[in-house]
């Protein structure tokens, strides 16, 4: 029969049967190596998606406006706000300029402003993706610390003080970089506590 046929001495079937079982195992490795491959290739993407922005995507001049909310924000409401911001080059590093107008009280249709305008100059570190403030000072003497990081699409500026009772007070400047032009996020804390905070979209209206 068949089955009993011999190959150099081998039964017909056991030779199947290991072509089978060899054919098995050649298909697990080769799935193995495409599970190997697409992870790899996850790995790289998130990798990619994970960059941080070059400092130049964030240049720019950027206008718009938002709302303030304060730790009594829930007795007196918000205050409306608008802003411009204006970030460019500077020797090996940036500027940034802000200017708020802050909305608030007087009359109906006609509520009374405030115009506060501030600007920093940073310089690369020997950190990637980290700038130092041209005039950083210890806050512990009364001085400033000041800094800033790009991490993903965002461009955060760090402002730390020391108040006369010893208490630290930080700002935190959140500017994301959107498709639509950029996302402000505002947090100013004091000891740890949130005493202020602001959100606002502006739109980019020049280089």
């Amino acid at each position: 029969m068949f089955c009993a046929s011999l190959v150099d001495g081998v039964p017909i079937v056991a030779l199947l049967r290991g072509y089978q079982e060899l054919g098995i195992k050649m298909k697990r490795v080769h799935l193995s190596v495409l599970a190997i491959a697409g992870l790899l290739a996850m790995f790289v993407a998130g990798g990619a998606q994970a960059a941080d922005l070059n400092i130049k995507a964030f240049f720019g001049k950027f206008q718009g406006g938002g709302v303030a909310e304060n730790d009594d924000s829930l007795y007196f409401g918000v205050t409306a706000r608008d802003f411009d911001v204006d970030i460019q080059p500077a020797d090996t590093g940036f500027s940034v300029s802000w200017t708020s107008v802050i909305r608030s009280g007087g009359v109906p249709g006609k509520p009374e402003s405030r115009r506060k305008t501030s600007m920093r100059t940073f310089k690369p570190s020997s950190r990637p993706s980290i700038w130092e403030a041209a005039k950083s000072k210890g806050p512990v003497n009364g001085g400033e610390l000041c800094w800033a990081r790009v991490k993903d699409n965002t461009l955060t500026v760090f402002l730390m003080v020391v108040r006369k009772d010893g208490a630290y007070e930080l700002q935190q400047y959140d500017r994301k970089i959107l498709p639509t032009g950029m996302a402000l996020v505002f947090t100013r804390l004091r000891d740890g506590d949130k005493v202020r905070s602001v959100k606002g979209r502006l739109v980019k209206v020049a280089r």
